[in-house]
């Protein structure tokens, strides 16, 4: 038996890369054909467009009027002007504000109380 010669062998590699290559591109193209979005139609473009204006509703509402974050911990969400105000006025002394500061992301961040442990049938 004689060895297969150097051109057929580089030959044959070329030929499985570019088959490689090929069969890469026809897969990358039925992917691109399957994963291709709808069209935007009049009725999806008013749907986004009024879902759009509700959430810019939602956040100018959440930015500039005051309202409970979380009302159980007594977190209060106020508008952007006077929460510049009160951390101006508050780090005035900064050793206060930090204490403060620390005092109060400590009790937003603190776990409920566990609660009470049934009695035994026995107590």
């Amino acid at each position: 038996m004689s060895q297969p010669s150097d051109k057929k062998v580089i030959g044959f590699y070329v030929v499985a890369i570019i088959g490689a290559f090929l069969i890469m591109n026809v897969l990358v193209q039925a992917m691109k054909n399957y994963s291709k979005p709808a069209g935007l139609t009049a009725a999806r473009s008013d749907e986004r467009s009024k879902a759009l204006a509700q959430v810019q509703n939602e956040n100018a509402d959440a930015l500039n009027n005051y309202g409970w974050q979380n009302q159980s911990k007594g977190i209060v969400r106020l508008p952007i002007e006077a929460a510049k105000k009160l951390t101006i006025e508050e780090w005035q002394n900064p050793a206060a504000a930090r204490s403060n500061l620390i005092f109060r992301a400590e009790e937003a961040s603190a776990l409920p109380p566990r609660p009470p442990e049934k009695p035994t049938k026995y107590d």
